[in-house]
């Protein structure tokens, strides 16, 4: 599964637990389920439906006299066995069939449930055109993970069973009707059609799945198997731009799995109002429609291609090989997302699969540090969605490849591909993967797992050098400080490469690595060499999950941003240059964004470059705005963004009036002018203008998935103190208006409040009040975050308020710990305002001071 991330920002490492938290088990096992059969008939005008569930149950041992199913809020009408009718009790949440015979081992039980359901509360989801949203096309899918196959048919709902599975459902005759495994009969029957669809591979109920609609189908092939695209009619030429790699993934996935993709098919159905990025229900993924891509978006947008690759490598690692515990799935979500790490690898280089995973490594430390640390594998929580976070995709991820590291390339391989066949069609958990790994390679890596996924946290290191000319000796000191002096419970003990860099003639770069066991609080090494190196390279290869901070002198640092063959090095020299400050410095990061090869340290050096508060960062960023790629131009834009200056003004405003190639480079710009104004332009005229400019975004940019219009409306945020572009924000929450537009501006209004009038703040808070009530779950998120923001303890009564009414356990967790945000928030009243803006100007003054005493120094040096 492929989520929308919330972020939160409490400091410190807040507990994961939360009130109500406890241990879960799986439950006891009755028996083997072996087959369960839905057929149903849908009343899509009336969100309803009735049907029949048939499971076929193997019992596991003699004298059981009842079952207890999982079924929510359904209409429970016959519980049959065998034909026999039983009795049974329902509260709304379990149904306990008390068994006439008790169950004997070997005798087969084939319980029938007839039941109906209308207007499900999760689980079956019936989207259809409303009075704000006319156009909105009729469709219905499912969506079961972590436990909500529950909510539409009854069923033994935990990963830990699996069985075959079958759907047959009666649907209006222009619908087409998709579900796992191979379509083996449709038939018409007067207004309607029935398919029926058989997976005759074990799955879990989580995996189970159906979607109807009226979907164009584009055809495709990979070795003999059928491989579809279902898209809305009107996207159709966006399908094979959005999906089309897909076979060649399947090529890849399977030779590195070592095992043929499993299924008959693979389908991809792209849904309205999905409510995750993606989910890998078993031969059929269900996508969000918002990843087809249009021409224009496809220029600098991957993250559809990372979708499908995710998802995709899901069949493997979570359909094929099931996780028996939610506790245990990292296993499948760090493996799929370290998939798009090996696809970016496989098709762009290795520049790029390592600047990925920094990406990722950097996604996980934010959370460890913001939002709460935890490890990896625990049972204790409240409902099992809270354990999809970034602990298990992107710290997953890096967990996997620390493992590549340390074993190499070919018992990496070697031990993945046995985990696969070795428990294909059977269920795991992290114990499991240890033990494969120690059975194809010989290697105990209980001491990695041990340190990252049995507990919380990485290392922070500190690193230190110096060079003896006298003794040609290189010093390396490194200290972990994350542990304190008299703790050493929080310590890592790990071998660590060490690599010293030199520059030939030719201008080839030439490393030579030395491995250190770092594990205590603080250690130096001393490496005998030749001659002085020109850069020093921890963790060669950046292969280890960390943070690092560094301390060497301003040469050393220069020579890795302009040599260091690993990029990631090269930004972790580009980081420190950037705390320097100084005009030497600055000229090294303009340097690097005008000539590096690689694009991703040309965004990191532009982010680096608005650290400086020097006039010379300006000119080295408005040449970054010529760069041929479009991710390097936002990034220029976003750090232009934060130097709140008449020529930044400038610069920006043209580029928004003369375009871009790329919506998400024009959406930055709306952002940066927004921001730049809101220091500078203050008086009424300049603010109208910026203003007017703004919204003649809005009312001009209509585009794919709202990218550009949702810049304007950050942009209109960053006003905060103005009551114009509050009133044109307010505008754009009434529903009917584009959902990603609508989202975005009711985000936005959280951080347009802290600079508002009272009057108007109570606007804004009636508003989110009223959003609140919505019951689609993208609206509450967008309405928590936009209350977490705020800086008014009348913030805390929507949020407890939405957080005791929604149905949905993410969205209650994170309405929790925004109301201790918004309690952190509270202290800060209209004179520490006034400070921070007064700040901000004191230090543009500080700037051009230090920027004039920076170039009379150079002078003065040469």
């Amino acid at each position: 599964m492929s989520q929308f991330y919330f972020d939160t920002e409490n400091n410190g490492h807040n507990k994961f637990e939360l009130p109500g938290a406890r241990p879960h088990y799986n439950p006891d096992r009755p028996g083997q389920v072996e087959h369960i059969c839905l057929d149903l008939s849908l009343d899509i005008p009336h969100q309803s439906y009735q049907g029949v569930c048939s499971i076929r149950l193997l019992p596991i041992r003699s004298g059981i006299d009842h079952l207890t199913l999982d079924a929510v809020n359904l209409n429970i009408q016959s519980v049959t066995v065998d034909e026999i009718s039983q009795n049974f009790e329902y509260d709304r949440q379990q149904l306990v069939i008390h068994l006439s015979q008790p169950t004997q081992i070997g005798q087969h039980l084939l319980i029938a449930i007839t039941y109906s359901a209308e207007k499900p509360q999760r689980g079956l989801y019936f989207i259809q055109p409303d009075q704000h949203y006319p156009n909105k096309p009729i469709q219905v899918w499912t969506q079961g993970e972590d436990e909500d196959s529950r909510f539409w048919f009854p069923c033994f709902d935990y990963p830990g069973q699996l069985s075959t599975s079958e759907i047959r459902v009666r649907v209006p005759k222009d619908l087409i009707a998709i579900s796992n495994g191979e379509l083996i009969d449709t038939q018409k029957d007067g207004n309607q059609k029935i398919y029926h669809w058989s997976q005759q591979q074990i799955h879990p109920t989580y995996l189970m799945t159906l979607a109807v609609g009226d979907f164009a189908e584009i055809q495709d092939q990979w070795q003999g198997k059928a491989v579809i695209y279902y898209v809305d009619k009107s996207r159709k030429d966006d399908a094979k731009r959005s999906m089309g790699k897909t076979p060649r993934m399947m090529e890849f996935l399977s030779e590195k799995y070592g095992y043929a993709y499993p299924f008959p098919k693979y389908a991809q159905v792209c849904v309205d109002d999905f409510i995750f990025g993606g989910m890998e229900n078993t031969s059929t993924t269900l996508l969000t429609d918002r990843c087809l891509l249009d021409e224009r978006a496809a220029l600098d947008n991957r993250n559809t291609e990372s979708l499908v690759v995710h998802e995709l490598a899901h069949q493997w690692f979570g359909d094929l090989v099931v996780i028996k515990h939610w506790s245990h799935a990292w296993i499948k979500e760090g493996m799929a997302s370290y998939s798009e790490v090996m696809w970016t690898e496989h098709e762009y280089g290795q520049q790029e699969a390592a600047y990925y995973r920094i990406i990722e490594a950097r996604s996980y430390l934010d959370e460890d540090s913001n939002r709460y640390r935890r490890p990896m594998v625990t049972h204790v929580y409240r409902e099992a969605i809270e354990l999809y976070d970034r602990h298990i995709y992107e710290k997953g991820s890096c967990v996997y490849h620390m493992i590549r590291a340390e074993l190499g390339e070919d018992l990496f391989w070697s031990a993945i591909q046995t985990f696969v066949q070795d428990h294909a069609h059977r269920t795991v958990e992290t114990i499991d993967l240890l033990r494969t790994i120690e059975k194809a390679t010989g290697r105990n890596l209980t001491f990695l797992f041990d340190q990252y996924v049995y507990r919380g946290g990485h290392p922070d290191f500190q690193v230190a050098y110096s060079w003896d000319g006298e003794a040609n000796l290189a010093k390396v000191t490194v200290t972990q400080t994350q542990a304190s002096k008299n703790d050493s419970k929080d310590l890592f003990n790990l071998k660590i490469p060490i690599g010293f860099g030199y520059t030939q003639p030719d201008n080839q770069v030439e490393v030579k690595n030395f491995t250190v066991r770092v594990k205590e609080q603080e250690q130096s090494f001393y490496f005998p060499l030749a001659e002085k190196p020109q850069f020093v390279s921890f963790d060669v290869g950046n292969n280890f999950l960390k943070t690092v901070t560094l301390e060497y002198p301003l040469p050393e640092l220069k020579a890795q941003l302009e040599f260091d063959p690993d990029p990631i090095s090269r930004i972790y020299a580009a980081e420190t240059l950037a705390k320097k400050g100084t005009l030497e410095a600055t000229m090294a990061l303009s340097n690097a964004l005008k000539n590096d090869s690689f694009w991703g340290v040309r965004v990191e050096a532009a982010k680096q470059l608005a650290k400086i508060n020097l006039n010379q960062a300006f000119d080295g960023l408005v040449a970054g705005l010529q760069d041929p790629i479009p991710y390097v131009r936002r990034s220029v834009l976003e750090a232009l963004g934060t130097i709140k200056t008449h020529e930044s003004y400038k610069v920006v405003k043209n580029l928004l009036k003369n375009g871009d190639p790329s919506y998400y480079v024009e959406a930055a710009a709306s952002r940066a002018l927004g921001s730049i104004a809101s220091v500078n332009f203050t008086e009424k005229p300049k603010e109208e203008k910026v203003i007017k400019l703004l919204q003649s975004v809005l009312t001009e940019k209509a585009g794919w998935n709202e990218v550009v219009r949702s810049g304007a409306v950050a942009g209109l945020a960053e006003l905060k103190t103005s009551e114009a572009a509050l009133n044109l924000l307010l505008e754009y929450t009434q529903p009917g208006l584009p959902q990603p537009l609508r989202l975005a501006t009711i985000r936005a209004l959280g951080k347009i409040s802290v600079g508002q009038s009272p009057v108007n703040l109570e606007r804004i808070l009636d508003k989110l009040s009223e959003l609140a009530k919505e019951t689609f779950f993208l609206t509450q998120v967008a309405v928590v975050t936009a209350l977490g923001q705020m800086e008014t303890p009348k913030a805390i009564g929507i949020l407890r308020s939405l957080a005791d009414q929604t149905a949905d356990g993410r969205v209650r967790r994170y309405a929790e710990e925004e109301i201790t945000k918004v309690q952190k928030n509270v202290g800060t009243d209209n004179t520490l305002r006034q400070l921070r803006e007064e700040l901000d100007q004191l230090k543009q003054q500080n700037q051009e001071l230090k920027s004039r005493l920076e170039v009379l120094e150079a002078k003065s040096s040469h």
